[in-house]
């Protein structure tokens, strides 16, 4: 799919991928690793699909206009702790590659179409999100990730409301039990008593120095999160 297909395509791309059925979009090798929660039911018709996704950002702009009852939600998180995180992460920066030569670009990760790494993609997609904020006030919504590990309770509550999907019981205990015990795993969703600010110990300083500098005077300061230090 790219920027020039129209809303016929789609939404028979979107009914074909609900159906379909894969290892890796439906994230069964990590469910069964205990890692993510087992879905047991599949309704035949829903009248809604939910999406999470981490790449394709560029598609954002053609998606929300050609499908005119689509919402989306941005969580973004500070660009510290962004850049910490994925060069922490062995299954997301390659064994070898130079933090140093590679924070910036990211280039050592992408491999196709979509990929977004690397402090330069988190200003694209960043300034693309506020973009869109501003131009579907009622259909974009930005979220903080900092305040989502904050307050994750009231922030779904919030999140839920804007698309217009009912918050379930078991939405609440999803999130009850994904905040109150630890699973130690990079792509596990359990995650007890998380630190928005681990990136200070683990950071290189001249890069979190060389990322304050690029934002300064900026409207994307504000992601740095004082507030949270």
């Amino acid at each position: 799919m790219t920027e020039e297909n129209d809303t016929a395509s789609w939404q028979d791309f979107f009914n074909r991928v609900y159906v379909t059925q894969d290892e890796f979009m439906d994230q069964i090798y990590l469910s069964r690793k205990g890692l993510l929660p087992v879905f047991k039911n599949k309704h035949e018709t829903p009248g809604t699909l939910l999406i999470k996704s981490n790449r394709f950002h560029h598609l954002s702009k053609s998606l929300l206009k050609e499908i005119p009852d689509l919402r989306m939600i941005a969580l973004v998180r500070n660009p510290l702790a962004v850049i910490s995180s994925w060069l922490q992460n062995p299954a997301e920066f390659p064994s070898g590659a130079d933090p140093l030569k590679e924070w910036r670009t990211g280039s050592c990760r992408k491999n196709g179409v979509g990929e977004y790494w690397g402090f330069n993609d988190w200003l694209w997609v960043t300034s693309l999100h506020l973009e869109l904020q501003k131009a579907y006030p009622d259909r974009f919504f930005l979220y903080r990730y900092e305040d989502v590990v904050q307050d994750p309770h009231q922030q779904a509550r919030d999140m839920f409301s804007q698309i217009e999907v009912p918050y379930s019981v078991e939405v609440d205990q999803f999130i009850e039990n994904s905040s109150s015990y630890h699973v130690e795993h990079p792509r596990s969703v359990f995650k007890k008593n998380q630190d928005v600010n681990k990136w200070k110990d683990n950071l290189d300083p001249r890069i979190s120095a060389s990322i304050r500098a690029d934002l300064a005077n900026s409207n994307l300061t504000e992601f740095l999160n004082e507030d949270h230090d």
